[in-house]
């Protein structure tokens, strides 16, 4: 039986959705375009340097460490105060102070001011992913909801690559900030552009019908963190969240590092400065056309794979072939492998990420739907996950290498290739969905 037509209400709700994920990614993928021009700028570490390095990994972790932590609470309260409210308030929050981190004057009000944007971000994510899903009863319609908006999410990388472009390019005719005309300050600024119509839409768009009836009915239980451990749901909640952190250990312990590796490739390091960042930039916009094509190849496979575990595979199997290949031999050899490797690494690793969406609100029930898809993506995802950005940038002191950008290079093949066999193996233990419906 084909499924109904979408009615133009849940049309806009797949707009406004996709708007807020490409939005969430847009911030979230900023940190490795700016990260070394910021953290020069306010430490005045040079890079390569033990100093440098560690300033580098609170950048990525910190920030995604605090995120995490009020991300699970997030959780908690969309379950507890429905999916809409939080939405617009986690809007406001990372709208704010997504525009004042670009005029940050130390390091710390830049760590600050980027781990409020976290928050904002990461409780979004979460309160996105049960609001449509339970704004679509339908099974199929509802994996190509989830599907194709977060596909949306990699139109954010690619729109905030362009923006660090036109930074770069076109910075010394904007108005000045902090004394200067740094491309990153702008680019930070640049992400309040994207939270302005989703700050006057979301406030009128309708509450989740299941989670509303249940609470007009007072059938709605209350969340709580020790029910993701209950035996029904504890070998779900121990997987989802080591696999999470996994697929997150790629992107910011390998993916997110290569703007810093780019500028040591022989024929980019003889480039006037300028041009070595827009080349970083247009090795990101590679990753991004990936990760976009890895994100609908995602929301057109879950169709017609019914295991989940064999959907995932789709993207680990390859991708553990890929990553060494991208990070260990592509930099010391060409450019263009560069960017052809990691348009294949935002395939494998994007679409791992795009998974979740679909799966986490098929194997938790109304009541704890937001908890227990915060307690993967948060615990797992951004505070465990993110951790592998520190753990690289501190191997980097330690493994071999010519060069900053091939001790990098190295450590990020090194935890590449740990995160995607240990994803690969937590597969196998990793629970198929009951049925097409969502969990009462």
């Amino acid at each position: 039986m084909a499924a109904p037509r979408l009615t133009p209400l849940q049309w806009l709700i797949c707009a406004i959705a996709a708007l807020g994920f490409a939005f969430d990614i847009y911030e979230i993928l900023m940190a490795p375009l700016v990260v070394g021009p910021a953290i020069g700028e306010l430490t005045g570490e040079k890079p390569g340097t033990p100093g440098f390095n560690f300033w580098v990994g609170m950048f990525f972790w910190v920030p995604a460490l605090v995120g995490g932590a009020f991300g699970l609470v997030g959780g908690y309260l969309t379950d507890r105060f429905g999916r809409r409210s939080v939405l617009v308030w986690s809007i406001l929050l990372y709208a704010f102070s997504a525009m004042a981190a670009g005029f940050a004057t130390n390091i710390y009000m830049l760590l600050v001011l980027r781990s409020t944007t976290y928050i904002g971000v990461f409780v979004e994510f979460v309160a996105a992913v049960a609001w449509i899903a339970e704004i679509f009863p339908d099974a199929r319609q509802r994996e190509k909801a989830l599907g194709y908006t977060q596909a949306f999410s990699s139109i954010g990388g690619l729109l905030v690559t362009g923006a660090y472009y036109i930074a770069v390019t076109f910075g010394s005719s904007l108005p000045e900030i902090a004394g200067g005309h740094a491309p990153w300050r702008y680019t930070l600024i640049s992400g309040v552009i994207p939270a302005l119509p989703l700050i006057i839409i979301r406030p009128f768009l309708p509450e989740s019908p299941a989670w509303q009836q249940k609470k007009a009915a007072g059938t709605l239980r209350r969340p709580s963190i020790a029910a993701l451990f209950t035996p029904e749901l504890r070998r779900t909640t121990i997987v989802t969240t080591l696999m999470f952190a996994f697929a997150y250990g790629a992107a910011f312990g390998a993916i997110q590092q290569m703007p810093r590796i780019v500028p040591g490739i022989e024929e980019v390091r003889v480039l006037p400065q300028p041009q070595i960042q827009q080349t970083a930039s247009q090795v990101q916009a590679y990753q991004e056309f990936g990760g976009l094509a890895g994100r609908f190849l995602l929301a057109g496979l879950a169709l017609y794979i019914v295991s989940r575990r064999k959907l995932i595979r789709v993207f680990q199997i390859p991708g553990l072939m890929v990553m060494p290949f991208v990070f260990y031999y592509a930099p010391t050899h060409s450019l263009e492998l560069t960017k052809w490797g990691m348009f294949l690494a935002g395939v494998f690793t994007v679409g791992q990420l795009s998974f979740w969406g679909n799966y986490l609100p098929r194997v938790y029930p109304t009541h704890l739907r937001g908890t227990g898809e915060g307690f993967a993506a948060n615990i797992g995802g951004r505070m465990l996950g993110t951790g592998f950005a520190f753990v690289t940038t501190t191997l980097t002191n330690y493994v071999p290498g010519a060069t900053p950008a091939l001790r990098l290079a190295f450590a990020a093949t090194v935890v590449a290739t740990f995160v995607y066999t240990a994803g690969f193996v937590c597969s196998f233990f990793l629970p198929e969905p009951k049925g097409e419906d969502l969990p009462e």
